[in-house]
């Protein structure tokens, strides 16, 4: 059998031996996409490297701000903020009252609130507001006992600073504990004991009445 041509196996070398523009380029991709797959990985871990350690340290050595609240204290406590009181009289007049906080008294048969508001409104139209810096509420006695800086106002334009003062729940009547100093609209008084009282079960008046050795100085209205 006759030998091939040698042209035929030169034709056949040089086809192997250069490659088209296509295939080039598919080389070139398939290059790059294997070193972007480690390149861009191995540049993420730079950048959050850098993120860790350009941070802002964070200080943990101080304290935080509610590092000093005692949780135990506070569940034992059983303490109530803004607590709210709303009655009403058996004379009918409404009684309302807030406080800072509460916290139920031995016994659990009141509590002892703090910063203490409360208001009267009798059917007359009569109204006296009172605050104080302590209040203890006694609900076996209907009773509320303010103490600490006490004062009481009166629509009627009295304004009397006591030391402490008894309040009845289920009716209206004031009593205070000790010595008072009042501003009425007809000048100033000084006494030992002040009470604000239903005067006529029938029809329904309320007396303010100061006794004890009471001093005052007459102001006429010009």
């Amino acid at each position: 059998m006759a030998e091939p041509p040698e042209f035929s196996i030169f034709t056949t070398v040089c086809a192997r031996a250069w490659s088209s523009p296509m295939a080039a380029y598919d080389n070139i991709h398939s290059r790059l996409v294997f070193w972007l797959k480690i390149l861009l990985p191995l540049l993420a871990l730079a950048i959050l490297a850098t993120l860790f350690l350009f941070s802002r340290h964070l200080e943990t050595d101080g304290e935080l701000p509610f590092a000093n609240i005692d949780v135990d204290e506070l569940a034992r406590e059983q303490r109530l903020t803004s607590p709210e009181f709303a009655s009403v009289t058996s004379d009918g007049a409404a009684v309302q009252m807030t406080a800072a906080s509460a916290l139920p008294s031995d016994g659990n048969d009141g509590a002892v609130a703090k910063d203490l508001v409360a208001a009267i409104e009798t059917p007359t139209g009569l109204r006296i507001d009172l605050t104080a810096d302590e209040g203890r509420i006694d609900y076996s006695k209907k009773r509320l006992t303010l103490t600490r800086n006490v004062e009481i106002v009166t629509s009627t334009g009295y304004q009397v600073l006591a030391t402490g003062l008894a309040m009845a729940l289920d009716r209206t009547e004031l009593v205070s504990d000790g010595a008072i100093r009042a501003t009425a609209p007809f000048g100033e008084i000084d006494g030992g004991k002040m009470e604000l009282r239903l005067g006529n079960d029938e029809i329904p008046t309320y007396l303010l009445v100061f006794n004890k050795g009471v001093k005052m100085i007459y102001r006429p209205v010009n």
